[in-house]
């Protein structure tokens, strides 16, 4: 996902509706059981992807704004563990299944993102390389289970050659409101980052430690 790919030479009309035969990764309710308090309609749905697409309003770079850390690491070293073995009781895999599930999702060797102002740094190791990013729309995603995600795009306008052309942002909200934690998909083809399904690295707030953030997520 985060190699960089033939540049799509028409992008997508804004807000256009696909769908997937396989599996949604973490923009579905299969793959995340936890819950944030994110605004819900009703039926406290949109979480889980049942929305209407009136629902679904622009929002800006700010709500991503903060210091913002990789969970991928916490998974590898054991920290997570908790978590996987709390899913494999409530749903149907083992807690083995369930980490080689996330273990592919949550991979990146991006351990660290930036995001101030229209600035969005990405940190492999202490070396970043950065871009100003600038709200490019969003699209509407419908999965073979019948739920649906929104990506939330921006462009980058100036910045390192380096940096990726495109970030789409997916964190369960389909309106303005400040994330407390995101999936990120990035690269310089926007068509086929919509298409990425299966790896969906994550970030919680640096000001997080293992603990904490397995504690955040069983608690959902």
């Amino acid at each position: 996902m985060n190699k960089a790919i033939t540049t799509l030479s028409c992008a997508l009309a804004v807000s256009s509706t696909l769908t997937f035969a396989g599996m949604a990764g973490a923009e579905t309710s299969s793959g995340n059981n936890h819950n944030h308090g994110h605004s819900h309609d009703q039926q406290g749905s949109v979480y889980n992807g049942y929305f209407d697409d009136d629902q679904v309003k622009a929002r800006e770079l700010s709500d991503w704004e903060g210091d913002w850390q990789s969970v991928y690491p916490y998974l590898v070293d054991g920290t997570l563990n908790p978590v996987m073995a709390d899913k494999a009781k409530h749903g149907d895999r083992s807690a083995r299944e369930y980490r080689a599930y996330y273990e592919t999702g949550y991979k990146t060797d991006v351990d660290r993102i930036v995001i101030k102002g229209k600035k969005v740094a990405f940190f492999r190791g202490k070396d970043p390389v950065s871009g100003d990013y600038e709200a490019d729309g969003h699209e509407i995603l419908t999965y073979k289970k019948g739920n649906r995600g929104v990506r939330f795009i921006f462009r980058k306008s100036a910045g390192d050659d380096a940096a990726p052309r495109f970030i789409q942002f997916s964190d369960h909200i389909v309106a303005p409101e400040k994330a407390d934690h995101y999936h990120l998909y990035w690269g310089n083809d926007r068509a086929a980052l919509l298409n990425e399904v299966t790896n969906w690295p994550t970030y919680y707030p640096a000001s997080l430690n293992g603990k904490q953030i397995a504690e955040e997520m069983l608690s959902h």
